[in-house]
């Protein structure tokens, strides 16, 4: 009675709401409804700020050493580096063919789920398991470290002549992710707003180092520690590893694929902003460790946990602190898109019967999928509580390769199963092979060549979201006590269920590419 009381409140709820961004679609009849939808307000300028500002976060300004010190020589790391940029290239013309595909929000997990949809009823694990390490783990500490650095950068000014007390590096940490939060639930347009002027922040940074590098060369010549390959690593292990520093620097790539719906003309812009966006980055990498390596030795490189700062200070001289500045920037505009991103993947899930129904719902004036975004800061903020995560994360991130890697069987998958489906774009078959291939060997690689318990503990990490997908998922365990939960969050919240536009499983929903905008 319970149940069929809240769904009967919930259905009044939405039907009360009125808004000027809800979709008036036809159903073929003189009658109109109205749907509570995401709204499309992301152009192409927001997706190419997203792109960018999901890879460049704090990593190239504070610790690109890792990569030299595993490729031996800094002709081998640059040479890393580009081809990272080309890998995630041709990772991302993938996607965009997956995201004209299955046009939905939710990004590799949306994906996973709908490509191996038709093998049966154990079809929706690898969905799930991507989801249950990417919203428990793998986002929310990415969140947290990116809101340290942040909080880092502001408060070790305040203290020039001691070390700063880690409890209030906690606390500002939490509130920049609360404002995050704030940015995330008030508004899409007003969060890819702040994202282009974090974006212009840290390429003005990589800029400033470049055009620094520039100068250095025009009056000493090309250092020769560029030019000698002297040192050059030959291990398979170490250049995995390398790999791995380059492709963690490259991370967020595919960031746009989780607002596909919220993307205007998303069958062209996805494609658009994937081939301004990674030229981009690849470049202002490749420039920005040569501009290093004008201003300090290998040596000098590989002893600092800040490469940015020991440029600028070696460089800038009093002007040394607008590196810090632009640093933080950098950092928070990563964590907020990153927000955004996580946001949907777990607003999708919810909507597709893997989370609480509850964070699949919107709010009723702002359009945003607010009960998702406070679900990904409660998380975050554990992780800053905890403040010791980092093993977790080294050791689970070759799970995003594993799990990349069967996305590229799905794409290959889908040529066969979807054969007949139009495709607005097709990508080359060499990509997916090239990413399948770079998935295997920084999966198994590493693990072969070094193998430590770790790696056993991160794949039960993994195998543990069984134990909530059998009873939860496949089984479809309902807890009365989660309804009289979900009614009162909606109530406080203002949040309503969102209508689900899309559904495959009906030949007569239409493709987003034929929506009208």
């Amino acid at each position: 009675m319970e149940t069929s009381k809240n769904k009967k409140n919930e259905k009044s709820s939405t039907k009360a709401v009125k808004h000027d961004g809800m979709e008036k679609t036809s159903t073929g009849s003189k009658e109109q409804t109205e749907k509570l939808q995401l709204k499309r307000q992301v152009n192409l300028l927001g997706g190419v700020s997203i792109i960018i500002g999901s890879i460049i976060g704090s990593g190239i300004f504070i610790s690109p050493k890792g990569l030299l010190q595993y490729s031996g020589s800094a002709p081998v790391s640059l040479i890393i580096w580009t081809a990272c940029g080309i890998i995630s290239l041709f990772g991302a013309l993938c996607f965009a063919e997956l995201g004209t595909l299955i046009p939905l929000s939710g990004g590799d997990y949306i994906y996973l789920l709908k490509g191996f949809e038709d093998l049966g009823s154990a079809s929706p694990i690898p969905a799930f398991l991507f989801l249950w390490i990417s919203i428990i783990t793998l986002t929310p500490s990415s969140s947290a470290i990116l809101s340290l650095t942040v909080a880092e950068y502001i408060i070790e000014p305040l203290y020039p002549n001691c070390a700063s007390p880690f409890m209030v590096k906690k606390l500002v940490a939490v509130l920049v992710i609360c404002s995050i939060a704030v940015f995330n639930c008030a508004s899409v347009k007003l969060t890819t707003g702040f994202n282009i002027f974090f974006t212009s922040a840290k390429l003005t940074a990589l800029i400033l180092i470049i055009l620094c590098g520039i100068v250095n060369i025009y009056k000493n010549g090309i250092p020769e520690e560029i030019t000698t390959f002297e040192g050059s690593e030959t291990s398979v292990k170490n250049i995995a590893i390398a790999i791995y520093f380059g492709m963690w620097a490259y991370s967020g790539w595919n960031s746009l694929n989780n607002l596909t719906e919220e993307l205007i003309e998303p069958e062209k812009n996805i494609l658009r902003a994937i081939v301004i966006s990674l030229p981009v980055v690849t470049i202002c990498y490749i420039l920005t460790n040569i501009a290093y390596l004008t201003a300090m030795s290998p040596a000098e490189l590989l002893s600092s946990d800040a490469v940015a700062l020991l440029f600028a200070n070696n460089v800038f001289g009093k002007a040394a602190p607008v590196i810090p500045v632009l640093v933080a920037a950098s950092a928070y505009g990563c964590a907020l898109v990153g927000c955004l991103g996580t946001a949907r993947l777990a607003f999708v899930a919810a909507r597709e019967g893997h989370l609480l129904d509850l964070l699949s719902y919107i709010h009723v004036n702002y359009l945003t999928p607010v009960p998702a975004v406070i679900f990904n800061t409660i998380i975050s903020v554990i992780f800053i509580s905890l403040g010791n995560f980092n093993s977790l994360i080294n050791f689970l991130s070759f799970s995003t390769w594993l799990f990349l890697g069967l996305e590229m069987i799905v794409l290959m998958y889908m040529r066969w199963s979807k054969r007949d489906k139009k495709r607005i774009y097709k990508a080359n078959l060499l990509f997916p092979i090239i990413m399948l291939l770079t998935s295997i060997y920084l999966v198994f690689v590493p693990i072969i060549q070094d193998p430590q318990w770790e790696y056993l503990y991160a794949c039960l990490f993994i195998l543990a979201g069984l134990l909530l997908y059998i009873p939860f998922v496949h089984y479809k365990i309902h807890l009365n006590c989660i309804d009289k939960f979900t009614f009162f969050m909606q109530c406080l919240l203002l949040v309503a269920p969102s209508d689900k536009f899309y559904n495959e499983d009906s030949e007569k929903a239409k493709d987003l590419s034929s929506t009208k905008m």
